[in-house]
């Protein structure tokens, strides 16, 4: 039985990236096949600074030829409107590219408010790449806001959503920023059909060095969650300062 091997980040970018110097060290020392990433800005204005062009920029430093980015809404950046979202980088060919909304669907005349962050629409990626006959599936998201990381309608709603789909495929790495808590029941739904591989191993997924708040202390929401057949070489949650958030890595073999 053949198998591939890959090397899979995961990390909500902060802004589209406030530490792109940080984040280029951090890609050289580790060297992942696959970016999965939240709070993406897909800017080409040159002129633009680093963070507002994402995914260009990460493009070229990292070698993913390969790209797909899914607007969930629009910030006012100082003046600008710009779409922000998610989105999946890689060295392997993406045969497949989906993009699904919870609640409330993009709006292109919409443009977030702080502090009105439950008014805006998520969503999940969904990209499906093959090399050497194995295919494997790489879905990201973003979750829904809400004022804790605590169980709610909306919340409940997405992760039966997300089952809806991670549900019908083998060879399926689920990750992101899911803005719920871990032990809570939208993620224990979905832990009913894949392996949570930080499972109680983490006591906070976000970097304190730039929260004030305790509660974030306590609260892991970045979580990387894998079907039954795919084996799992290695998994860490390096302690870099790069983000608000901590970075999620894992070494992962799909078979064939």
């Amino acid at each position: 039985m053949s198998h591939y091997t890959i090397k899979l980040l995961c990390l909500n970018l902060w802004q589209g990236g406030k530490f792109f110097e940080k984040i280029f060290d951090f890609l050289d020392e580790v060297n992942p096949d696959i970016l999965a990433l939240q709070e993406v800005y897909n800017e080409k204005d040159i002129q633009l600074p680093k963070r507002l062009r994402s995914i260009d920029v990460l493009q070229k430093h990292g070698n993913y030829p390969y790209a797909y980015f899914s607007p969930a809404l629009k910030w006012n950046v100082e003046g600008r409107i710009l779409e922000q979202g998610n989105a999946v980088l890689t060295r392997i060919p993406q045969k497949e590219q989906h993009t699904y909304f919870y609640d409330i669907p993009y709006h292109p005349n919409y443009v977030e408010k702080i502090g009105k962050y439950e008014d805006v629409s998520r969503n999940l990626q969904h990209i499906v790449c093959e090399i050497d006959n194995v295919k494997f599936h790489i879905v990201n998201t973003h979750g829904i806001w809400g004022q804790d990381g605590e169980d709610n309608p909306a919340r409940l709603r997405m992760s039966n959503s997300i089952v809806q789909i991670i549900k019908r495929h083998k060879n399926l790495v689920l990750c992101g920023d899911f803005n719920v808590k871990v032990n809570t029941q939208a993620i224990r739904n979905i832990e009913k059909f894949l392996q949570n591989i930080f499972k109680d191993e983490l006591t906070t997924s976000f970097n304190m060095r730039h929260k004030d708040n305790p509660g974030y202390a306590t609260a892991v929401v970045d979580i990387m969650l894998v079907s039954p057949d795919v084996k799992v070489i290695a998994h860490s949650c390096p302690d870099v300062d790069i983000s608000d958030h901590y970075p999620l890595l894992a070494t992962l073999q799909f078979q064939a």
